[in-house]
């Protein structure tokens, strides 16, 4: 891809709708744009490969889909004129053809320089994937939902339970020609790489959490590993904010004139806003609480996605009883991150049954659809997709397997998630 072309969308598209240029990288190049009156953002995530298009505060779904086809509809016009295209899934089908290079400005390159650095932790007793680079052609689909403070607990609790079923419906992330076993790879992309040298960064939460106040213990426990100083960003091994506080003296590397040196520095309060978590459910500074386990989904379905977890929302609590009581996937002796990992695989694992766990996926859904219908904005017809999918008890990863295995050529399958 040439990102000159991209570039020139991203102008085009800020004229159009009346964007304004908030982050340039080092170029000059505009990497952020956000309308000041609705809030919506377009960025590139990572890499220019990756185009986000992000969402102000709306009380309706619906209303941000119709932004959203409006937007998407002109960015895909004006890319066909390069012979490009956005496509629905969450794994780039034509990664291996990309520059799979970070946005060059200081975070992304950090990031890149941090991911890339495994090599040093080959001592440590993990396994580590070949693919740093994976957030240059790795997309998802993430939701933001407000909660109250008292609600943080049992939302992260049950949301993390649900983790497995998510995966059956949603899974949309294959490595084709590598490991088309796993049908969410992004799972093993994160879990696998430098994030997840401090497990408690990663996955679902498998603490149940009573209070806030354990919540807060528990984000104590998490790793940071970079900050910045003097407009630089900086880069160090991964260290639980508790050891962090209580270390003296940090070193750490940045980049100048094309290496990099060594800088020691001093921890102070305000790093706490490098902190960067991977967890599935994340608590943000906006007083939300961010979904992030599900793959980019094929553009048709993309607000089935932001309806699932609304509407379920609606539900809490009634969901929480069903999960507790859950004895279809619970129950086996494996926790949520456990049965997560057997979920996004190709095959349901022996100790399930698959007509009892189907069965648990459509409760569920209809319990979502219930919360929307609570909701009153008529946004329980975006759940079609998820129903359908529990009907054919397939997801999207395994429709395009199975449409590759009928020997459909991938070109047909990316503009079919492209529609």
């Amino acid at each position: 891809m040439d990102f000159t072309n991209v570039h020139r969308l991203t102008y085009k598209f800020i004229e159009h709708f009346g964007f304004t240029p908030v982050s340039r990288d080092e170029d000059g190049e505009v990497s952020l744009a956000e309308h000041m009156g609705l809030g919506d953002t377009l960025s590139y995530d990572c890499s220019y490969n990756n185009l986000e298009l992000s969402f102000g505060r709306e009380k309706s779904i619906l209303e941000v889909q119709k932004r959203f086809n409006r937007y998407y509809a002109y960015i895909r016009e004006c890319l066909a004129e390069y012979d490009y295209t956005l496509t629905g899934m969450g794994v780039n089908p034509y990664r291996i053809y990309n520059q799979n290079v970070p946005v060059p400005n200081g975070r992304y390159r950090m990031l890149f320089h941090h991911l890339h650095s495994y090599e040093k932790y080959r001592k440590l007793p993990m396994y580590f994937h070949p693919h740093p680079e994976f957030g240059t052609f790795s997309s998802a689909s993430q939701v933001q939902l407000d909660v109250t403070f008292d609600e943080i607990p049992e939302v992260i609790n049950t949301f993390s339970k649900l983790e497995p079923i998510k995966a059956l419906i949603f899974s949309n992330s294959v490595l084709l020609g590598e490991a088309e076993d796993y049908l969410c790879i992004r799972d093993i992309f994160w879990e696998n790489s430098t994030h997840g040298i401090n497990p408690h960064n990663v996955g679902p939460y498998e603490y149940k959490f009573k209070d806030v106040d354990e919540f807060l213990d528990y984000i104590s426990s998490m790793s940071i590993y970079c900050t910045e100083r003097d407009d630089k960003y900086i880069n160090f091994r991964p260290m639980p904010l508790r050891e962090y506080f209580e270390t003296v003296d940090i070193e750490g590397e940045y980049y100048q004139d094309g290496k990099y040196r060594k800088l020691i520095i001093q921890p102070e309060k305000d790093d706490l806003k490098y902190l960067r978590s991977f967890k599935f459910e994340d608590l943000t500074y906006r007083g939300t609480i961010e979904f992030r386990s599900v793959c980019c989904q094929p553009i048709k379905d993309s607000m089935c996605v932001a309806a699932f977890h609304a509407g379920l929302k609606k539900k809490l609590h009634e969901l929480t009883k069903l999960l507790d009581e859950d004895k279809v996937i619970y129950g086996h002796g494996y926790n949520a991150t456990e049965l997560r990992r057997h979920f996004v695989k190709d095959t349901l694992p022996s100790f399930v049954d698959e007509d009892a766990v189907y069965s648990l996926a459509e409760e569920i859904a209809k319990l979502s659809k219930e919360g929307l219908i609570m909701r009153g904005y008529g946004e329980e017809v975006l759940l079609a997709p998820i129903f359908e999918r529990i009907e054919k008890r397939e997801n999207p990863a395994a429709r395009m397997l199975k449409k590759l295995k009928d020997g459909v050529e991938i070109e047909q399958i990316i503009k079919e998630y492209a529609e």
